[in-house]
C-alpha cells in the first residue's frame, strides 16, 4: 500500500464493507482514507471538510516493521557471539582435561594455570556480542503514537548489519581459539617452550572478534531518524 496520495488496489470484501457502511459525519470517508473505483488511498492531507487534526502523516522510510531488523541485529549479535564462546570453551576445556593423562613427571604445575588462557579468550567472544546487543537495544525507540516513530529502515538495517558483523566474527574467533586450544594446551604442557608461540596464536585468533567489534561499533552508531520527517511525494 502506498502513502501520501498514492493508491493501492483494495480487496473486494473491504470495498463491499465500505459500500454497506453509512456515511461519516459530513457524508465523507474518514480523514486520510478513501476508496475510489476499487482503489484504497492513504494520504497525509485530509479530505475537504474533514478535521485536519485527524490526519496522520506516515513516512515510507519509517514503517511499523522497521524495529524488527534492529531487534534481530541485537539477538544475532548475542547468539552468534555466545556460540563462538561456547565452542571455544568446550574445546579448550577438553584439551585442559586431557593433561591428566600425561605422565606426572612431564607436567609442570604452573602450566596448568597458564593453560586457562584459551578458555578466557573464548569467553571474551560472548562479551563482544553482549556489548553490541546492549548498544543496539538502547537505540530502540518506542513510538508514542501513530505516525510518531523515529526509527527508520536505515537505522534498522544498520543495527542488523552491526549484529551480524560482530556475531559472525566472534563465532569464527571462537572456532579458531577452540581448535588451537585443544592441541596447544597439551603440547605446551609437554614442551613448555611452545607456550609463547601458542599464546601468540590464541591472541591472533581472539583478534578476529575484536575486528568485528570495532566495525560493528561504527555501523551501530548510524542514525537515520531524520528520514521519518519525509513523507514522500504529495
Amino acid at each position: 500500500m502506498r502513502h501520501d496520495g498514492h493508491c493501492a488496489r483494495a480487496p473486494d470484501d473491504e470495498n463491499a464493507a465500505r459500500a454497506r457502511s453509512p456515511p461519516g459525519r459530513h457524508g465523507r470517508a474518514r480523514a486520510g482514507a478513501r476508496t475510489e473505483r476499487g482503489l484504497l488511498c492513504i494520504t497525509s492531507h485530509p479530505l475537504p471538510g474533514v478535521d485536519s487534526r485527524l490526519a496522520v502523516p506516515i513516512s515510507p522510510y519509517c514503517p511499523e516493521y522497521a524495529p524488527f531488523f534492529g531487534f534481530m541485529g541485537a539477538a544475532l549479535a548475542l547468539v552468534f557471539g555466545n556460540m563462538g564462546a561456547a565452542y571455544g570453551t568446550w574445546k579448550s576445556a577438553i584439551g585442559l582435561a586431557t593433561i591428566a593423562k600425561l605422565p606426572r613427571n612431564k607436567v609442570q604445575t604452573e602450566m596448568v594455570m597458564k593453560s586457562i588462557m584459551p578458555v578466557i579468550l573464548s569467553g571474551v567472544c560472548g562479551i563482544f556480542g553482549l556489548i553490541i546487543a546492549v548498544i543496539i537495544s538502547s537505540g530502540m525507540r518506542t513510538p508514542s503514537g501513530p505516525g510518531t516513530t523515529t526509527y527508520s529502515l536505515y537505522t534498522g538495517y544498520a543495527h542488523l548489519g552491526a549484529g551480524l558483523t560482530v556475531g559472525l566474527s566472534n563465532l569464527a574467533s571462537g572456532l579458531a581459539i577452540g581448535m588451537c586450544g585443544t592441541c596447544g594446551v597439551q603440547d605446551s604442557c609437554r614442551q613448555p617452550k611452545l607456550y609463547i608461540g601458542m599464546v601468540l596464536i590464541w591472541s591472533f585468533g581472539s583478534a578476529l572478534g575484536l575486528y568485528g567489534l570495532i566495525v560493528a561499533l561504527i555501523i551501530a552508531t548510524k542514525d537515520g531518524s531524520e528520514l521519518c520527517e519525509l513523507t514522500g511525494p504529495s
